[in-house]
């Protein structure tokens, strides 16, 4: 038995499909069901007893440690974060509740759980925490890409609560001998992403005849993963990574915003062609976000030297699944899109229907 937090959002929910689809082991799935998390994601999983759904606050240190004492999970693995910049900047405060409070009260209820085990057990437990690039800052155009002993540089409320978790969960092993392993993860993509990060955005805004929205000149550079990928990745540093270390998880695939953008049309222009013109009509620039990151790029030497993991998908593939995936799961798109999603957008990027 595993126990994943987060585990109805974008990448925790990719990861429990994953998990079961490579494994019979049991998952206890812990998730607020935020606005980010959804139960959809998982519908093919609603008969199978081998998914554990609980409803809950990472925060909720009661819960926490009824969990821990009635599923017995051999791992915990901890995806549930506050992850998008642009909320961070218009409300830090709940990024300090979910990725400090709540990670420190997991690390509290998890090292008195661990405390309590045979020295067997002890030995074969793993806390494995889910972390970002965006801890490191910003690279140059020239910069060489981040690697794990890149010094912390966050330029966000977003990325400085995560990097404030990432300190946390090291602490806790030097401290008191847990044994944890971090990840450090580029941008996600694929399926089942909430449609207020770029790509799936820019999917759903151009099938409704939206305008397409870039932040500043479209140029911002960021590494691609995609989602299995990364899923693929943890499995492995699950299984093999060196107790206490970091990993950097990238998809070797750089590219800019706008660079992103145009491929998108492309690829729906030609699955899913509209009846005038191109989807690139509808592009629009609007102001740059306070503190926009320039550059993230990462170096995922370390965990193909050490553990022999690389993407197995280019970026080429990658969109087009990812692509595919929505166009053929409309109604998905459509269950998210809530009023209060729509309010977000037009706040942010100053959008109107129409």
């Amino acid at each position: 038995m595993i126990l994943v937090t987060g585990g109805a959002g974008f990448i925790g929910s990719n990861f429990v499909l994953d998990w079961l689809a490579h494994s019979d082991e049991p998952v206890v799935n812990l998730d607020k069901l935020t606005y980010a998390g959804n139960l959809h994601n998982l519908a093919s999983l609603r008969d199978d007893p081998r998914h554990v759904f609980v409803q809950g606050d990472i925060g909720d240190a009661a819960l926490v440690v009824s969990l821990l004492a009635t599923h017995r999970p051999r791992a915990v693995l901890h995806f549930a974060a506050e992850s998008h910049v642009d909320r961070s900047i218009h409300g830090p405060a709940a990024f300090i509740e979910t990725n400090v409070n709540g990670t420190f009260t997991l690390l509290e209820a998890v090292r008195a759980y661990w405390a309590g085990m045979s020295a067997a057990d002890k030995a074969a437990f793993r806390f494995l925490h889910v972390s970002t690039d965006e801890v490191y800052g910003t690279l140059g155009a020239d910069d060489a890409p981040f690697t794990e002993t890149t010094a912390y540089a966050p330029n966000s409320p977003y990325s400085a609560s995560k990097a404030a978790s990432d300190h946390l969960v090291r602490a806790y092993h030097h401290t008191y001998g847990l044994p944890t392993l971090t990840t450090h993860c580029s941008n996600n993509y694929g399926p089942y992403h909430f449609p207020e990060k770029l790509i799936p955005l820019i999917l759903a805004n151009a099938r409704a005849g939206k305008p397409l929205p870039i932040y500043g000149d479209g140029r911002q550079v960021r590494d691609w993963l995609y989602v299995s990928d990364h899923c693929a990745a943890i499995r492995r540093v699950l299984a093999a990574g060196r107790l206490g270390e970091t990993y950097n998880v990238g998809g070797w695939n750089e590219m800019a915003n706008l660079d992103v953008v145009h491929t998108l049309c492309d690829i729906l222009d030609a699955l899913d062609p509209k009846p005038r013109g191109s989807y690139r009509d509808q592009i629009s620039y609007v102001a740059d976000r306070p503190g926009h990151d320039r550059r993230y790029a990462i170096d995922a030497g370390k965990i193909e030297r050490e553990l022999g993991w690389k993407p197995a998908e280019t970026f080429e593939t990658g969109i087009r699944k990812t692509v595919q995936w929505y166009l053929g799961n409309q109604e998905w798109v459509r269950d998210v899109q809530s009023g209060d999603y729509l309010k977000w957008v037009e706040k942010q990027y100053g959008l109107q229907d129409g």
